[in-house]
């Protein structure tokens, strides 16, 4: 068992990293009370979709429509999502977890968790949401073209290589964060 001046040594030695993984708890836990708080507001009985996920799927259609792609939109009767249709077939659907939004959380947590400068920070923060939330627009209109002509791939598109995709980005703005711009890298421009 540990005693006392051991711990205490324990502490001062990592202290940095429990200062981390205190920042990135307390961020991570606030947040996503918020947004589950937020969610609470609707009611799955009733098949409601909370109005993040109603926007990702008004803006997956009008990134398909862009692009020419046939598509609409429609409530599912039976469950709380959206579905996609494409080119007259229904091919995927939009449910809470599809928004991104936990996966910001996780981003936005892992960054100010890793943070010196207030305004850096939080202008950092804002720029990954809001590429994180573009390409997740992407991530899904590319997953129902995708689902669309290759179906029996399904599996492989959803479960694997587009979360790869999304994940990948994050990973990535990690390292950007923090060896170009957190503050704490030594060899800072």
């Amino acid at each position: 068992m540990l005693k006392i001046k051991e711990l205490k040594s324990l502490l001062l030695e990592h202290k940095l990293f429990f200062k981390f993984l205190i920042k990135f708890l307390l961020f991570y836990t606030v947040f996503t009370f918020i947004y589950k708080q937020y969610l609470n507001q609707y009611n799955p009985l009733l098949n409601e979709v909370d109005s993040i996920s109603t926007l990702v799927a008004h803006n997956t259609k009008s990134l398909l429509l862009f692009f020419n792609q046939d598509s609409e939109l429609f409530a599912h009767e039976f469950e709380p999502s959206i579905k996609i249709f494409y080119k007259g077939k229904y091919v995927s659907r939009i449910i809470e977890g599809c928004n991104a939004i936990s996966v910001i959380i996780l981003f936005a947590a892992f960054v100010f968790a890793f943070s010196s400068s207030v305004k850096r920070t939080f202008l950092y923060i804002i720029f990954g949401s809001v590429l994180i939330y573009i390409l997740n627009i992407i991530r899904i209109a590319l997953l129902t073209y995708s689902l669309y002509y290759y179906p029996q791939y399904e599996e492989l598109l959803h479960g694997t290589i587009f979360p790869l995709f999304i994940y990948g980005v994050v990973f990535l703005l990690w390292v950007g964060w923090v060896l170009k711009f957190s503050g704490k890298n030594k060899n800072n421009d």
